[in-house]
């Protein structure tokens, strides 16, 4: 992993920082141990002014502002600024550049990564404090995930709110209409498509072409750990050093060749943005599609009524081996900048509460990222998620493969743009991994 605190305004920061520490100033005012009224702002309570900014996408934000508004109860003397909508991480994007950035961060969405924030020094180091913190029925909540926060050098910068994970999206109804095998391996996905393709005449396959980490998450990523396990999914999204030539990668990629050869990813999947490829699939131009568990509730207003969501992990595995997910975690963070620290810490461990776990369920039709969270018993959750769940806890169906923490942006964005383009049939897989390894040296070398 390249360094952290690569960003010269960091530096810059610690700079001005440590010429301010050398340097008195007769003006202003100052407590009696020496420091300013600036300094002692909140001095441990939990009150002023704190921002949070959180993207709105597929879950909505009717959860969001249900906690929000318990908070406030709970914090009376916090007022709550709150940042959100679709496009928020490109509008407080000056802020953090600027080291002006909200106190509280949900990490998700385009144009938001983990991996970089961390790299540049924008978010707080959680790593002592997190030890600390309880769940309602006292026990730890670093032992409650269901999976561990990423770590960076040993060390925690953010808690991992939502238990996502990409997987495969059909219409049970139709293919139960048209006969059609659910594909429990890479064999099977190919002959279902070739079936699908036959008798339906579409392309069976979309995704997104706009936003081509939809692909690499939600097929390419449960595709590796099915490969090589751990080791060769940590290897690639870390970059290193001939992961991506190696031969279970080329293997894979000869997979997704072999899909492009065929005919059955949708020509057109380069121009679509996210929803388009979504309301393709809900209209039957398309009989698959990679997302994560929040398409039902991004795309209720416009589900047809007799569609039937049917999810599976993403059938990239060789007959005979267990199906393959890699969580996607969304997380929560503090800023190292942040203005209210204190309110921002309060707020994070409200957040983490099984109360508000199920609340998510009901409220996202996604998994809040704790354990023990009955959802089989709570009639307010939708049956695929249940189902899902099920599914994703039994060993002899799935198998779940860890990331070390997502991929940088750095290094996800040259190999997206080449995974476009294999896919629409100008490279061959070959090409691929050479410009995928290429871009790979360029990151580690950054």
């Amino acid at each position: 992993m390249k360094k952290l605190f690569k960003s010269p305004l960091v530096w810059v920061a610690v700079v001005m920082l440590l010429l301010a520490v050398g340097c008195s100033d007769d003006g202003g005012d100052s407590s009696a141990d020496g420091k300013t009224d600036e300094d002692v702002k909140n001095d441990g309570e939990v009150n002023g002014t704190m921002e949070i900014q959180y993207f709105v996408g597929g879950y909505g934000d009717s959860w969001w502002k249900e906690v929000i508004g318990e908070f406030k109860e709970e914090y009376p003397d916090v007022e709550v600024v709150e940042h959100a909508g679709p496009n928020i991480n490109e509008e407080m994007r000056s802020r953090w550049v600027s080291d002006d950035p909200p106190d509280v961060v949900y990490i998700d969405g385009a144009g938001s990564s983990e991996t970089q924030m961390v790299e540049d020094g924008q978010l707080m180091n959680l790593s002592d404090w997190i030890q600390d913190i309880e769940l309602e029925d006292g026990s730890p909540l670093l032992d409650s995930f269901i999976v561990e926060p990423a770590k960076y050098d040993g060390d925690i910068y953010s808690l991992p709110l939502v238990f996502d994970t990409w997987g495969t999206w059909y219409d049970k109804a139709w293919f139960e209409e048209e006969g059609w095998e659910v594909p429990k391996d890479f064999d099977s996905f190919m002959s279902t498509m070739g079936n699908i393709q036959d008798s339906a005449d579409i392309a069976p396959f979309v995704t997104t072409g706009q936003h081509p980490y939809y692909f690499l998450r939600g097929m390419l990523y449960p595709a590796f750990g099915a490969a090589g396990g751990d080791e060769l999914l940590n290897d690639v999204i870390t970059g290193a050093e001939g992961a991506w030539t190696s031969e279970p990668v080329l293997n894979v990629m000869k997979k997704v060749e072999k899909m492009a050869e065929e005919g059955y990813i949708d020509p057109g999947f380069g121009a679509l943005n996210h929803t388009q490829s979504q309301m393709n699939f809900l209209l039957h131009d398309n009989a698959f599609i990679p997302v994560g568990f929040w398409l039902p509730n991004e795309m209720a207003n416009d589900t047809p009524e007799d569609f039937d969501y049917g999810f599976i992990p993403s059938p990239m595995q060789e007959s005979g081996e267990p199906m393959a997910i890699v969580p996607d975690l969304r997380p929560l963070a503090i800023a190292e900048q942040a203005e209210n620290p204190e309110a921002a810490k309060a707020f994070v461990e409200f957040v983490f509460t099984k109360k508000y776990a199920k609340s998510f369920s009901e409220h996202t039709g996604a998994i809040m990222n704790l354990k023990g969270v009955d959802l089989a018993s709570n009639e307010n959750v939708p049956g695929y998620l249940i189902d899902a769940n099920e599914m994703i806890n039994d060993p002899e169906q799935v198998q779940i493969h860890h990331k070390p923490h997502p991929m940088s942006s750095d290094l996800e964005t040259p190999i997206s743009n080449s995974l476009v383009s294999l896919m629409l049939g100008n490279i061959t897989a070959e090409e691929f991994v050479e410009e995928a390894e290429a871009a790979a040296a360029e990151y580690r070398n950054q």
